[in-house]
């Protein structure tokens, strides 16, 4: 196909995620190649909605960062591309959420190919008795692998979608588990008690935050004196990870945000993952959280 392409011309490489579905273009552009419950469906069909996709764009000569009056200073609303909420922070567009409808990608046979959970689970270096949260749990797919490495303690699945609640729920029956929690948070706040985790991993979700500033600050706050935040995000430094730009963060911009809230960086594995980046940081001792600006002007 010719001319209507958007993956011809000048494009790089790129896989583009059809909420939850992958769609890969080879280095010519010419191939697509459709995996997932898709892949029944022409792949004409999917380059119509890349073709639509490339359209949503603001205008030329809008104005980018213009401070929005409902948001805390620290938000500004500027252009918005495709799969992104127009919403910044810190230099950032913060990207759409993947739903609960994603739940069979997020549980894919081939997971464990491509991006290697069981290390990064071992590299956790949980005690048993920890509580560690799992922040956006989804399908809790991390959560019931941490189970078993914390009986004396627990996993505090948390989400803020309803849906995703029930499922969790529902899995921990089935599986006959007790040390697994399923916590309904709120988009600018989990909801979790102060001073009562030992370690909280986000596996891909924290860049789908709508209120990341607020969400950490709640976090810092649940983290005992010492805590870790585990951090594992696609890696943006490297053009190779098929995923699309707005599902990616770098290593300066994850410092940069995390230790906005007073977190303290401790060390950043670029290696031990195919596509992720596996980043530790600390709640400092003694340590209290930024005061929370305030939404009245």
């Amino acid at each position: 196909m010719t001319g209507s392409n958007p993956l011809h011309g000048n494009a790089k490489p790129q896989l583009f995620l059809v909420a939850p579905w992958l769609v890969k273009a080879d280095r010519t552009g010419q191939n697509l190649h459709v995996s997932g419950t898709m892949s029944r469906f022409p792949a004409i069909f999917l380059i119509l909605i890349l073709s639509l996709s490339s359209s949503a764009q603001v205008k030329p000569g809008d104005k980018e960062n213009k401070a929005d009056p409902s948001w805390p200073s620290h938000y500004s609303k500027g252009r918005k591309t495709f799969d992104g909420t127009g919403k910044y922070y810190m230099g950032r567009e913060i990207s759409y959420v993947m739903g609960h409808q994603a739940i069979r990608w997020l549980e894919r046979s081939n997971r464990e190919e491509e991006e290697a959970p069981s290390k990064a689970i071992a590299a956790l270096n949980l005690k048993p008795t920890d509580v560690i949260a799992d922040i956006g749990a989804g399908s809790g797919y991390y959560t019931f692998r941490l189970a078993p490495l914390v009986p004396k303690g627990k996993v505090v699945a948390v989400d803020i979608q309803p849906e995703m609640i029930d499922f969790l729920e529902r899995k921990e029956k089935q599986l006959g588990l007790t040390n697994v929690e399923a916590h309904l948070g709120e988009v600018d706040d989990t909801k979790l008690k102060p001073g009562s985790i030992n370690a909280a991993l986000m596996v891909d979700a924290y860049h789908e935050f709508s209120h990341p500033r607020e969400m950490m600050e709640s976090l810092f706050k649940a983290l005992k004196p010492g805590g870790r935040i585990i951090l594992l995000e696609y890696r943006a430094e490297d053009p190779t990870v098929p995923i699309k730009p707005l599902h990616k963060m770098s290593v300066a911009q994850s410092r940069k945000e995390m230790e906005a809230v007073g977190l303290k960086w401790k060390s950043t594995d670029s290696k031990l993952l195919p596509w992720q980046h596996f980043m530790i940081f600390e709640k400092p001792a003694g340590a209290k959280g930024k005061k929370r600006e305030s939404l009245e002007k």
